[in-house]
């Protein structure tokens, strides 16, 4: 097999090897734990065990704003972009709607061009007390070329992947607020070429997001500060498959807890500080062992496969094996720690015209280690607002070095001369 850096070329040693070769090498690009680099089998003592599910894309942060802050968001202000984030936000959001585009780069450091992630997201509020959005999300997996054993070009494929999803939110009180949203997930591979196994289709799934938000705010020697939590439990959905005899893998059900407190200088400058938790509701793999007689797969420790959707749900909180410890025995309870993904960030604001952003993401190492800084920075001119991320890995040669995020958007129906939130501070 001969590779370029802006696309791989695949020589059909048998029609076979070829298209089982592209799934396996298509499947691994996309999936979550190719994220991190770990060069590593085991990490004080205890195995590799990151959960990996089918179209992980739908979890990557696709905006300027929270990827600037360490990936967080379900308890940030309100923005156009809390779609993503927290549906539930967007009632106590200041304008009477808006519109944004965003686009990211992503794993440019595999040396494959046009790997990257659009994203289009908008919102209106019909009254003060509800709003309607929806957003449409693109990856891109770039390009890929079949070729004979005389490098004759036989076909190309561009695989790409997209959700699309509307929503409703509603406020319950003057500082509470719910939303639920309804999602479909479309992810093709092959782009049906003749060169993909014949029994193989493009992955589609149904699926569900549902928050809940509250912000209020207290007064710290004559100066506001706002405060506020956020839940959102997004992707509870259909399980995903590619192939006939495949089994279907489960798509990223997650669970984000959050909280963010702002404190208000006066009415031209603000900062807050942010910090989300995050966990996949998703089986953690067992560890098995090969019975040498049958060559059955036993199981060691865990649980075995889930009999439905929702029961994968509940027992992804205390489903893994265990992490092992010093003295032999294995902590169910730590290793369900471990899945814990945390992100912070802090944001300091000048009237509605300047933000500056900065923060941290961290995922333990036996769960895919993805640990980065970022950065970022938003400008806001009238109704028109630009934001910008650049991501930091903590690790050498990260596949997520030079990733950056782009977002442009437009708001209507906002007041103007005061970047304080009307409904909460000018009571």
């Amino acid at each position: 097999m001969k590779t370029r850096q802006k696309n791989r070329q695949f020589h059909l040693f048998s029609s076979n090897q070829a298209r089982i070769f592209l799934m396996v090498w298509m499947l691994i690009i996309v999936a979550t734990n190719i994220q991190a680099q770990v060069n590593m089998d085991r990490i004080n003592g205890s195995s590799m065990n990151a959960i990996s599910t089918a179209v992980p894309f739908v979890t990557i942060a696709p905006d300027g704003r929270s990827s600037g802050m360490g990936d967080v968001g379900v308890a940030t202000s309100p923005d156009v972009n809390s779609q993503h984030w927290n549906p539930a936000k967007y009632p106590f959001a200041e304008p009477k709607g808006g519109i944004a585009f965003n686009y990211a780069t992503w794993l440019k450091n595999l040396g494959i061009d046009n790997i990257n992630l659009s994203y289009l997201v908008g919102y209106f509020k019909p009254d003060s007390v509800s709003a309607i959005s929806s957003s449409f999300r693109y990856f891109s997996l770039g390009e890929y070329v079949f070729t004979s054993n005389n490098g004759v070009i036989l076909d190309r494929v561009k695989p790409f992947e997209f959700t699309l999803d509307a929503g409703y939110s509603r406020k319950l009180t003057k500082h509470l607020s719910a939303g639920i949203l309804a999602r479909y997930i479309f992810s093709n591979l092959t782009k049906s070429s003749p060169y993909a196994p014949d029994d193989t289709y493009p992955g589609t799934s149904i699926a569900a997001d549902f928050g809940v938000y509250y912000q209020d705010l207290f007064f710290l020697e004559d100066h506001k500060v706002r405060y506020a939590a956020g839940l959102n439990i997004s992707n509870m959905g259909t399980p995903l498959s590619y192939h006939d005899d495949q089994r279907k893998n489960p798509i990223p059900s997650n669970l984000r807890l959050g909280g963010s407190i702002e404190y208000f200088f006066d009415h031209a400058h603000s900062i807050s500080l942010n910090a989300d938790l995050n966990k996949l509701m998703v089986p953690t793999p067992g560890l098995y062992t090969t019975d040498s007689i049958t060559g059955n797969q036993i199981l060691l420790y865990g649980r075995g496969e889930p009999s439905s959707i929702f029961e994968g749900i509940y027992s992804s909180f205390y489903d893994a094996p265990g992490y092992l410890l010093e003295d032999g025995s294995r902590s169910v309870l730590l290793e369900e720690l471990h899945e814990v993904m945390i992100g912070a960030g802090i944001e300091y604001g000048f009237y509605d015209l300047f933000k500056v952003r900065a923060g941290y993401f961290h995922e333990h190492a036996t769960k895919g280690n993805r640990k980065y800084f970022s950065c970022g920075a938003g400008l806001h001119i009238d109704i028109f607002a630009i934001d910008f991320s650049y991501l930091f890995p903590v690790m050498d040669d990260s596949p997520l070095e030079n990733t950056y995020r782009i977002m442009l958007s437009i708001d209507f129906g906002r007041p103007r001369g005061n970047f304080l939130p009307a409904d909460l501070f000018n009571d």
